[in-house]
């Protein structure tokens, strides 16, 4: 046998399927795109680009949507888009009060969910909860859907017995948390393999494939829950850090808060989850007994005005803008995206307030980000996570052109992986044509 030829035959199946996830990742970021305009963005003939289109055709993970009429001489181009159905995946946002189990189409669509409202208990019940979710959304996918799951993501924060005090929690079963292994026991009930993310990481995802990320390559995501969580995206891609915790901006510093019910500061400064959370809200909505207000609750009281709401949310702001200040001198990024778990009118309120804050903060001769409405509120978090096993099964990858060896530190259930295909194939995407998610 030529070895020779052997190695080409490899290096060239290697090289296709790593055009067909570009390929994928385009059409997840732009919504639709034609032959000729995937053919420019991977820079591959017509030839070639339409045996691609073929395979993934065959696959069921694209469809062909219509015709495209744009007045020019010539045939139609035909529109290619994602198959709902090519793929699913499983998505676990769990956080210090709250359990979300989503099932997630290869579109990007939730198609069901269960929700549990409540302090985290301890591992061994959340798991039991959690598989019995799994089973009952599992049943809702024929025999041949179930044969395209592609995995569980799971998005939690690290640490969960940690900042207890800041947050103004009670002990609970939160201490527990710091020794389990909360993917390692998905994995084991499940038999599917799960992809473990931060859970600001992990939203930042979901606004990177289906939201503002598909218009713009950088910017600081945040997300106002629980506590306030956050990721970072530069050049189209997300920046984990070593430990997974870049953009983390939970734990920035920020002067103690000037509200009678925040926990007194142990230092002259405290942590930015400590103003900057929806605890911290419902604290100063009801200081005795705040672990009893759920999102409804807060949501009243956004929807009345109330005079605690607008107290607590000047508060909060005052913090965030100090934060995105120093955040904005460090990295540079010229938009900031705020999400969370409130909808109705709470975030045009924030985002406004937050604007005049941060601008109100700025040095002389100092521009301030623009601050833009995330996509997704409450799903953001369950969105991402169901992203990430579609996405280390779909998206370009170092080890696809390396044989399966890893070109760089990087474990499983980790984005650190993930090669960087072309900057200009990844901002393609925003412009091919209008996504099918409003921003």
């Amino acid at each position: 046998m030529d070895t020779r030829k052997s190695g080409r035959g490899s290096n060239s199946a290697q090289l296709r399927r790593y055009n067909e996830r570009i390929v994928l990742q385009i059409l997840r970021r732009a919504g639709e795109a034609s032959k000729a305009e995937l053919a420019r963005a991977v820079q591959l003939t017509n030839a070639a680009i339409g045996a691609i289109i073929q395979n993934l055709i065959e696959e069921g993970l694209i469809i062909e949507a219509g015709k495209r009429h744009d007045g020019s001489r010539g045939q139609p181009a035909t529109i290619l888009r994602l198959a709902s159905g090519g793929a699913y995946s499983f998505g676990v946002r769990l956080d210090r009060t709250n359990m979300e189990t989503v099932l997630m189409d290869f579109a990007g669509e939730i198609i069901d969910r269960r929700v549990h409202d409540r302090i985290l208990p301890a591992p061994e019940v959340a798991v039991q909860i959690l598989t019995e979710d799994l089973k009952n959304l599992k049943a809702q996918l024929s025999e041949e859907e179930q044969a395209r799951i592609t995995g569980i993501g799971l998005a939690q924060p690290f640490n969960l017995g940690a900042w207890l005090h800041e947050l103004g929690l009670p002990e609970a079963d939160f201490k527990k948390w710091d020794a389990f292994d909360l993917a390692e026991a998905l994995e084991e009930v499940s038999n599917m393999p799960v992809f473990s993310e931060n859970d600001g990481t992990a939203a930042a995802v979901a606004e990177l494939f289906y939201g503002v990320g598909r218009q713009n390559d950088d910017f600081l995501y945040m997300f106002l829950g629980p506590a306030i969580g956050g990721g970072l995206i530069l050049k189209g891609d997300v920046v984990r850090g070593v430990s997974g915790n870049a953009g983390d901006v939970a734990m920035m510093p920020v002067p103690p808060s000037t509200l009678d019910t925040a926990p007194k500061s142990r230092t002259e400064w405290d942590l930015l989850l400590t103003r900057a959370s929806l605890v911290a809200f419902a604290r100063h909505m009801s200081p005795s007994d705040f672990a009893s207000l759920n999102r409804s609750d807060l949501q009243a009281a956004v929807a009345d005005n109330d005079i605690k709401f607008q107290e607590w949310m000047a508060d909060c702001a005052s913090a965030l803008a100090l934060a995105l200040r120093s955040a904005y001198a460090l990295v540079d990024a010229p938009l900031v995206v705020i999400d969370g778990d409130l909808g109705g009118a709470f975030p045009e309120m924030f985002q406004e307030a937050l604007q005049k804050a941060v601008e109100d903060a700025a040095p002389e001769k100092r521009q301030s980000p623009q601050i833009l409405i995330g996509s997704f509120r409450h799903d953001a978090g369950a969105i991402g996570a169901a992203s990430l096993p579609q996405f280390f099964n779909f998206s370009p990858r170092a080890t696809i052109l390396t044989g399966g060896k890893d070109t760089g530190p990087a474990g499983s259930g980790s984005t650190e992986d993930r090669a960087s295909f072309p900057a200009r194939a990844a901002r393609l995407g925003s412009h091919l044509a209008t996504p099918n998610r409003p921003t």
